[in-house]
């Protein structure tokens, strides 16, 4: 389950909701000064483990190896 490409997927992953989950916290007109960053990290930081909890729960679905609940197709399908 642990193999470099699951890693590098649930990393993926993980790094892409911590920086929406972070961007999220500006939606409210917030600014970088006025904002609680402690709050801010903990949204952050719960967004991620949640990502990567995700990740590890899809390792027995999907394409093997990889972090993604969803099966992809051997080869590129054409459009």
């Amino acid at each position: 389950m642990f193999s470099p490409q699951f890693l590098k997927d649930a990393a993926e992953r993980a790094v892409k909701t911590a920086a929406q989950s972070a961007l999220g916290v500006f939606v409210a007109d917030v600014t970088v000064v006025s904002v609680d960053w402690a709050a801010t990290g903990a949204i952050v930081g719960t967004a991620t483990l949640v990502s990567v909890l995700t990740s590890i729960a899809s390792a027995n679905f999907g394409t093997p190896g990889t972090a993604s609940a969803v099966s992809t197709p051997e080869k590129p399908l054409d459009a």
